[in-house]
């Protein structure tokens, strides 16, 4: 049920403990350690853009109002939380449903347990 109802936040463990018996609560400060663990990882620039480029093979970015989303490559800015820093033809054309399939592609290869993954597009520069 309680996947069900927070079904945006799979990316986050659930952990059922009892305080009255003790029950599972050897495995509160193992999972919190591995979540801190997962938030700062780094993904080097070069494997992000590799990943990138798988993700629009599978699925080509949206197009509206007849111009097409085109992504030149994309930089881990900061970790903990990681943030991913993308450089778009227009930051305009980015649908949330194209935003939440990138993220679904980088957690296939970097799971980030626990942690929110924050992703900014900026227009390229000339």
């Amino acid at each position: 049920m309680i996947r069900k109802e927070l079904n945006f936040l799979d990316y986050v463990p659930v952990l059922f403990v009892s305080a009255k018996t003790g029950q599972r609560t050897g495995e509160i400060l193992p999972t919190a350690l591995r979540v801190q663990e997962e938030r700062l990882v780094r993904i080097p620039t070069s494997e992000l853009n590799r990943i990138l480029r798988e993700a629009q093979e599978k699925h080509a970015p949206p197009a509206r109002s007849g111009r097409k989303l085109k992504i030149s490559y994309g930089t881990q800015v900061k970790a903990d939380p990681p943030t991913f820093l993308f450089h778009v033809n227009d930051p305009v054309l980015v649908h949330f449903s194209y935003r939440r399939f990138l993220e679904n592609q980088i957690r296939k290869h970097y799971s980030f347990l626990g942690t929110p993954l924050f992703f900014s597009f900026r227009k390229k520069s000339k």
